[in-house]
């Protein structure tokens, strides 16, 4: 998963060390929302994996649903 999701950020043309624009959040980046996916349970990351192949498949924006994860992500970290 980890794999895919790098290379799918990085063929989208943005770098896994770039930032997320989440407003209130500073220095977030892909990597992390990388890291924090890599620590979901199995059918969590299925889930995200068959949405991201349907966005893609369908020439839609992935960055919108990364970004909406990595909003999720800092609600569920308490930030």
């Amino acid at each position: 998963m980890k794999n895919y999701l790098k290379t799918l950020i990085e063929e989208k043309g943005k770098s896994v060390s770039s930032t997320i624009n989440l407003d209130g959040h500073f220095g977030l980046t892909y990597e992390m929302l990388i890291d924090y996916i890599q620590g979901a349970n199995a059918k969590d990351k299925k889930q995200i994996l068959d949405t991201l192949t349907i966005i893609d498949f369908k020439n839609g924006d992935v960055f919108h649903y990364l970004d909406f994860l990595a909003k999720g992500m800092t609600i569920a970290l308490g930030y």
